[in-house]
Formats: structure tokens, sequence, C-alpha cells
């Protein structure tokens, strides 16, 4: 073409220049003139896909594609009674029955009551656990304490040897070598003293790193994230929740001279995992063992959000734009038209969202599978090992492919069941605990409806050959008039009778009421634990008391295993990141998180008195000097905090309580000399009476350790 010139050329297409600026574009012999946005933007999408088809043609991710996929169909498969039962549960809290037993209660023509009792314990026990667990500040249901042992740091090892060194040169140089025996104790000593400082200064990184977590876990989202979890755990067989995880996040902030300035971070956050999504292998023990998939439904802001991420495929993430953006793409499995139906959304709703299914894999892969699948001898050294890998798949489409970046392996995903059955991902909801006792009190509810309406009123028993021609039987009312014909064959027997059906409510409320029962024993959370009145030992204070401290070992049991299973691993995998990502040095050390729920099930009341009566105990003379004044501080500290006061203007911290009392050292240590010198003694030369250990003149003690052999 006259006044072109081609610039490019793909897949059998050229784009060239026009005169004005256009772009000429040359498709199989035929020509379209465009604005050149739209030709630069297609450029841009035909390289994109030449780089994706170059990516995928790669023998490890085609390999790694259809590993999951087959993995995918067999979780998938084994999990199918999992799921009926979770969506039986999720009925259950609606108040709904299956459509198996609608289609045979309306075959007995029986009401359609269902009793919530299900219902009302799960939110029981969602009451129960929010009150351990969720928390902030110093309400928190976590901590983090440093190691019993802390390991020394290589300045503080160097620092002790210095100083015994010093020591031992300062003895030998008054004359007066020590032994080995005595360098030795003198060692013990200095590592004793350096112990001690590693420690405080082991406190002081663990405050930082807890106050540094906590505002890490609030901005991620990490108490909505724990409170959906509750909700799951009181309803279905497991609950899930994964953090953190890195995503690109817009922010804003203020530049210096005041103006407001957005950017794209990356940002850590916590979410639930709705236990429909999560596909662990048959054989797996626990959320950890064995592969393990998750899914997720991704908008395209989410998938946009990806790129850019380390490990994400630039290439790969702009083809599941291309092809699914606009009309979505969806891992349908057998439960999920049931799983909306019970949700109470309605089926076409699901089918055209704009969302796409995406596969992320967890598992193990031999080291010569992945030298098959082309991974080269650097990343895998040895055929004979097994590497955890992370993969993500949308269809066919490989957007993640790397080898897991934990040093253990381990996933940020955490779960745990209300029940947890030994050897299964999968434990037992309260659902499933109570399940006979909803069906015993459901049947016998839709008993005591019908029998209510029969036994209601009278039955009429009336002879139809005594009728007139036409006659309206079903309409009752007083002082109705009945007409009625002789009877041809001349029997007296009344044309109408009455008679009254036997009520049997007593009978059905109380097996209503046993059942009801039951399902308190069976899943260990009583009705008087909710605040419902109860008879006998309940009514006094006693009573209760010590049948809520009964009552609340099962809850104590259930919140230690989400204290455990959850929350602490979840503590771990943060400070593990900031550990290895974070750029902060007075932050690092030797720390273990500690989820401590369970102890707050114990009222604050109980706890306060407690600590009460430890402070009159311990005050006299005996136990202060044992406490001593720092110990005194931090047990006035924890009793001020449980009155909503800010501790530090009521009890000083810790350096002015030192400062005080070296202050206080000093003014009795020139007391004791100006006291010396009233004595008629010269300057100097009175006689300070012994603290302990060698001492000077003017009562300061010896530098130097070692005693003078013979002294």
């Amino acid at each position: 073409m006259p006044g072109s010139s081609a610039s490019s050329a793909q897949g059998g297409a050229t784009v060239g220049s026009a005169p004005g600026g256009a772009k000429v574009i040359n498709i199989g012999g035929f020509l379209r003139v465009g604005n050149q946005a739209a030709a630069l933007a297609m450029d841009a999408q035909a390289a994109s896909n030449a780089a994706y088809e170059v990516q995928a043609a790669q023998p490890v991710i085609s390999g790694l594609a259809g590993h999951i996929r087959g993995f995918f169909t067999k979780a998938r498969t084994a999990r199918l009674p999992v799921e009926q039962e979770m969506i039986e549960a999720l009925l259950a809290r609606r108040g709904e029955y299956t459509p198996a037993k609608k289609a045979q209660i309306a075959e007995q023509r029986q009401p359609g009551i269902y009793m919530m009792v299900a219902s009302g314990k799960m939110r029981q026990i969602e009451a129960l656990m929010r009150d351990a667990i969720i928390g902030a500040g110093d309400e928190k249901p976590w901590t983090l304490r440093p190691s019993p042992v802390p390991d020394l740091p290589p300045q503080a090892v160097a620092q002790a040897v210095q100083q015994l060194t010093s020591e031992i040169e300062m003895a030998m140089a008054s004359g007066f070598p020590p032994s080995m025996e005595q360098a030795q104790v003198r060692l013990r000593e200095i590592r004793d003293e350096v112990t001690a400082l590693t420690m405080e200064e082991a406190k002081v990184r663990c405050a930082r790193m807890e106050a540094k977590m906590e505002d890490q876990l609030l901005a991620g989202g990490y108490l909505d994230a724990l409170d959906q979890y509750i909700t799951d755990k009181a309803t279905f067989k497991s609950a899930f929740v994964a953090g953190p995880i890195v995503r690109r996040k817009p922010t804003l902030s203020w530049s210096p001279e005041g103006e407001l300035i957005t950017s794209v971070e990356p940002k850590k956050e916590w979410e639930r995992v709705d236990p429909f999504d999560v596909f662990p292998a048959p054989w797996a023990r626990d959320i950890q063992d064995g592969p393990l998939i998750r899914r997720h439904r991704l908008s395209r802001e989410d998938l946009e959000a990806m790129i850019g991420v380390e490990g994400f495929s630039e290439p790969a993430l702009r083809k599941v734009l291309e092809q699914y953006a606009s009309r979505g793409f969806r891992e349908w499995t057998s439960e999920e038209t049931q799983k909306l139906i019970a949700e109470g959304k309605e089926q076409g709703m699901s089918l055209d969202t704009g969302l796409v299914d995406t596969l992320q894999f967890w598992g193990s892969a031999s080291g010569q599978m992945l030298r098959d699948w082309g991974m080269t001898s650097e990343q895998v050294p040895d055929i004979t090992k097994q590497y955890q890998v992370e993969a993500w798949l949308v269809n066919s489409v490989v957007v993640k492919a790397v080898l897991n970046a934990d040093p253990l392996a381990r996933r940020p995903l955490y779960g745990d069941s209300f029940q947890r059955v030994p050897g299964s991902v999968w434990g037992n909801a309260p659902y499933d605990l109570m399940k006979d006792c909803q069906d015993m009190c459901n049947g016998a509810a839709r008993a005591l409806a019908a029998n209510m309406g029969i036994s209601s009123g009278p039955q009429v028993g009336i002879l139809s050959n005594r009728l007139p021609s036409g006659a309206d039987v079903t309409e009752m009312y007083p002082w109705k008039i009945w007409q009625f014909e002789s009877d041809p064959m001349g029997s007296t027997a009344q044309p109408i009778s009455f008679f009254q059906p036997q009520s049997n409510a007593t009978e059905l409320m109380a097996i209503f009421d046993r059942y009801s029962a039951l399902a308190d024993e069976y899943t260990g959370v009583p009705r008087y634990m909710a605040g419902f009145e109860t008879a006998g030992a309940g009514r006094t204070a006693s009573g209760m008391s010590m049948m809520i401290g009964n009552a609340s070992k099962i809850i104590r049991q259930v919140v230690g295993s989400t204290d455990i299973n959850v929350i602490e691993k979840m503590l771990v995998g943060l400070h593990y990141h900031n550990m290895r990502y974070g750029d902060d040095p007075d932050l690092k050390g030797d720390i273990n998180p500690v989820a401590r729920g369970a102890l707050s099930l114990v009222t604050k009341e109980a706890a306060q008195v407690r600590t009460n009566e430890f402070l009159a105990a311990t005050m006299n003379p005996v136990d202060m000097q044992i406490v001593g004044i720092e110990g005194r501080a931090e047990l006035l500290r924890s009793a001020v905090k449980r009155l909503d006061v800010n501790p530090n203007k009521v009890v000083p911290p810790l350096p002015v309580l030192r400062a005080r009392a070296a202050e206080q050292a000093l003014q009795q240590q020139q007391m004791l000399l100006a006291g010396g010198q009233g004595q008629g003694g010269a300057p100097g030369q009175g006689t300070p009476p012994k603290q302990g250990g060698e001492q000077l003149q003017d009562g300061s003690p010896t530098t130097d350790h070692f005693s003078p052999q013979g002294a």
C-alpha cells in the first residue's frame, strides 16, 4: 500500500502506518484501517498470546495441568457424602427440610412444621465462642511470649568472654591469679547475667512484634474472617481460614505537602474459606496432609490484581482474562445446585455471574516427575526426593506453578471441627451430633399439629342415604337445622352422630421435651448457658455457677481446639512471614505465639477476685522481699487492666521503678557515709556494714570478683 511501511507480522497479519497516524492492518489479504490505540492494544494482546503459547508448550506446565485435573476428580468424588451432610446442616440452620423429606411429608399430608432446635443450638455455640475468641487489644485471644531459653546472640557471647578475660587479667596483674574452678564459677555467673539481659531484650522485641502483628491482623480483616469461621464451625463439619494472603490493593497516603496519593501496594489479608471449596485428599489426616485443592471464585478485578504478584504468570493471566472475564467459568460439582437452594438463592442466579473458578493446588511431586515435566537439575537436584509444589489452574490454563516457598511445606490454610474425628479432615458438626434429636422433635411437632387439628372439635358421622338430594354436609355452624329422610328399611338408627377424637398433646409434648433435652446432652451445650431459666440447683447462684462451670468444659474444649489448630498456627505463619520478609531488625527474635481463647472463658469477675486475694496474701514483709518492687508492680498492673484504666498512668513502667530504686540506694549510701563522718572518724574512714561481698572503704563493691588467695 502506498504511503505505508510494515512494522510487525504476527500470525499472518501485518501492521503498517498510513498518513494521518492511522494504522493499517493486513489480515489474510484484507486491509482494515483503525485508530492507533486499538492497534497498539491488538499488538499487546498478540504479544501476550504468543508468550503464553511458548509458556504453555513447556512439558512442566501441560503435565501439571493434567495432574491437578486428575486429582480434583478423585477428591470431588470422595467428598460427595460430606457434601450431602453439610447441605442438610445448612438447611437445618435455615429451618427447611431436604427435598426428599418434603416430598415424604406432602405424601403423608402432614403439616410442614420445622422446629429449629438445631438452629438455636448453633446460635448458642456461636455466642459462646465469640465471647472467648473475638477481641482486640488487651482482650485479644492471643499473645506472644519469648522462648523460655532464648538463644544468646553472638555479640552477647563475645561480650561475656571479653568480660571474663578482662577480670582474669586484672586478677593476675594484682598477683592473685584465679584457679580454674573460680574461673568456671565466674563464667557461669556472667552467663546468667547475660541470659537475664537477653531475656529482657527478648521481651521488648516480643512486645514490638506483638503490636505489629496485631496491626497487620486488624488491617487484613482477621476479625471478620474469624467471625465467619465461628459461624462455619457451628454449622458445618469443618471450618477454614486462610492467610496471610498477599494481594495488591489500592492504598491512600498523604505527601509532605498534604496532597492525597493513591498507590497500589501488596497487602496481607485473611479470609474465611467456604468448606464447599476445600477438596482434601481422601486419605488426608488433616489439612496439612496429602494433596489439597482450594477452589477460588475470582472476579475480573481479582485476576487483574494478581498481575505483577510474584509467582503468577502475566501472559497466562491475560489469556484467562481474554477467554473468561466476560462470561466466567464454573467448576460445577454435583452439590452446586443443592447448595444454592439451601442458601436461599435461585438456581439461575449463579449461571451468569462472570466469576472465574480457579483451583489452587498444594501437593507433592517426585523429582523424576518434575524432571519429566521440564524442570532443570538446578531446580530439582534429586530425582528420588519428593518436592512440594503450589499451582493455580483455570480450566486448562496454569497461571502459577512454583515450588512451595515455605521450608516446612506449610499451607496458609487452617481448619478445625466442632468435634474432631481422628484421621480425617472432616469432623462432626453440632447438627451431626443432634440430627436424630432434631428429626424426633420435628416428627413430634408435626404429629402434635395434626392431632391438635383433629381433636380440636367433634367428628361427625352421617348416614348418606338419609340425606336429601343436594344437601351440603361439609358446612357446620351453630343452630344449624339438619334435614333427613326416613329410612326406607325402617331403621331407628340416628342419621347423624358426633364423637370427640382423643388428644395426645401431653404425650407428644413430653416426647418433644425429652429429645430437646437430649440435644443439649449430645452437643454439650445446655440451654441454661444461653440464659434460659432452669430448675433445681440452677435456681441458686452457687448451683448455677457450678452447672455453668461443668458445662463450659465442652466449650473450653472446642475453643481450645481452635486455639491450637487455627489461631496459633495462623500466628506462626504470620510471624514466619515477618521474620523472612520483614526489614526491621528490632522486631526479630525467638518468639512463641500463644492462643488463650479457652482461658478467657473464666469470668472477669472471678479473675479479679483471685488477683485481689493474691495481692492481700502477699502483703507481708517476707513475701514483699520475695516478690520485690517489680513483681508487686506487675501484680498491680494486672489488676488495674481489669478496671479499664491505663495501667501506665497508675503503675510506673519498669525503667521508672528501676530509676527510683537506684536513686533511693544512692541516698541511703550517702546517709551511711554522712553517719560515719558524724561519729568522729575521718572522711571516708567509717566502716560501712557488709552487704554480702567484698567492698572498698567508700562502700562501693569491688570490681575484682576473684578473692585473693589466703585472704
